[in-house]
């Protein structure tokens, strides 16, 4: 589909009703995973002050101002770190002042009609290792010492997060994989026996495991069969720029718009299931790649050949920009929809308006993919996606 049309599109599509987080109540009316096969739209939460050192500095009213911002571009759900070493500065203590300030952060979500996903096993973000203070001499998939902190923690988090209608569910973490790593066969043992866990102590949530790409590409910590059979719905993080679509063509080219697509067909071919639900839980682009003005386009590029393969959600990395008063990589400045003022970018707008023509809207169904790589080789699989795309390589 192409800009005009989509533009063209209604944006009074959703029947007036009862909203959960800004979507229909299709919980009312449908099966689960009738919900996973309906157009979603968010955005990474990046707060706009003090980035998210803003849990020991604690401003709700800069949350809540960055809330407002965010629902009137469209979106219904965040995805929210949660770091945690703050939250879980020692094995056996889980801080009660941080859990307080995430209380407040989802009725904050909850009043604008967000729905929120924590990361818990946070971890790795934007560059950085957030490894807790403790156990660093014990692997973290097989220990029991870090089996017994990790219970302890997500039970804490858990009687919290089950007064909260908007909770969503839980990701592990953020791209565990760039913290701790361990063969798939472990990684894949201990995400079932956590997954359990998060479903037994919050039955009807939404749990995924929020990888980066580096599982699908390679062998690294989980299987591509296990995320796929272990998650109601995929999780996938395409970064064009990180992956090195470049590579392979320009910005506004193929390989750098419809990887997320691609990449859609590569974790349905692993999990033989042209049908499964795809969350594009983190993709996004901004002018250290590109020239700031290609942004919207690519957006948009992107957006819609993802849709065309039948990806559910959509979750933007970031909400806003990052405070150049910090130091983080250049690449991280310039990714939000909004800046650090609250200005709504031009991104800001398309994604609104992708989001208003497809948001709660029922996926198409795409054809069954090839199957997967014969190899978990980063050459192999862009040879198996270029050539998904009718790419020569």
């Amino acid at each position: 589909m192409n800009r005009r049309t989509f533009l063209q599109s209604s944006s009074n599509f959703l029947a007036a009703g009862a909203l959960v987080g800004g979507l229909p109540n299709l919980a009312d009316a449908a099966e689960p995973e009738d919900r996973l096969r309906r157009h979603r739209f968010g955005v990474n939460y990046v707060p706009s002050r003090n980035w998210y050192y803003c849990y020991n500095d604690w401003d709700a009213s800069a949350i809540a101002r960055d809330f407002d911002r965010i629902a009137e571009i469209g979106a219904d759900h965040l995805r929210v770190m949660v770091i945690w070493p703050w939250f879980q500065p020692n094995p056996t203590a889980v801080s009660t002042a941080h859990l307080d300030r995430l209380d407040q952060l989802m009725q904050l979500a909850a009043e604008r009609k967000l729905d929120v996903l924590p990361t818990i096993f946070t971890g790795w973000l934007s560059g950085f290792h957030f490894n807790p203070p403790y156990l660093e001499k014990e692997p973290f998939f097989t220990s029991p010492k870090w089996a017994t902190a990790q219970d302890l923690y997500l039970t804490a988090l858990s009687k919290r997060m089950r007064a909260h209608a908007n909770f969503l569910g839980y990701d592990l973490g953020n791209e565990l994989n760039c913290n701790w790593r361990c063969e798939p066969a472990e990684g894949d043992a201990w995400m079932q026996r956590i997954f359990r866990r998060m479903h037994a102590l919050c039955p009807g949530g939404v749990h995924i495991n929020g990888v980066d790409h580096g599982p699908w590409f390679n062998v690294n910590t989980f299987s591509p069969q296990a995320l796929v059979s272990q998650q109601a719905i995929v999780s996938l993080h395409s970064w064009s720029f990180w992956t090195g679509a470049g590579k392979y063509g320009k910005p506004l080219d193929a390989p750098y718009t419809r990887l997320a697509a691609a990449l859609a067909a590569l974790a349905r071919s692993y999990g033989n299931d042209a049908k499964k639900p795809i969350w594009l839980e983190e993709f996004g682009a901004c002018h250290e790649e590109m020239p700031e003005a290609d942004v919207p386009r690519w957006l948009e590029k992107c957006v819609t050949a993802a849709i065309d393969e039948g990806v559910s959600w959509f979750t933007w990395w970031a909400s806003h920009d990052v405070d150049k008063r910090f130091d983080f990589n250049p690449f991280e400045y310039g990714l939000g929809l909004m800046t650090v003022d609250n200005r709504v970018k031009e991104q800001g707008r398309i994604f609104r308006r992708l989001a208003e023509a497809y948001r709660g809207r029922s996926v198409r169904v795409p054809s069954a993919p090839p199957p997967p790589p014969a190899q978990r080789t980063t050459d192999a699989t862009w040879r198996w996606l270029l050539d998904w795309m009718g790419i020569k390589s």
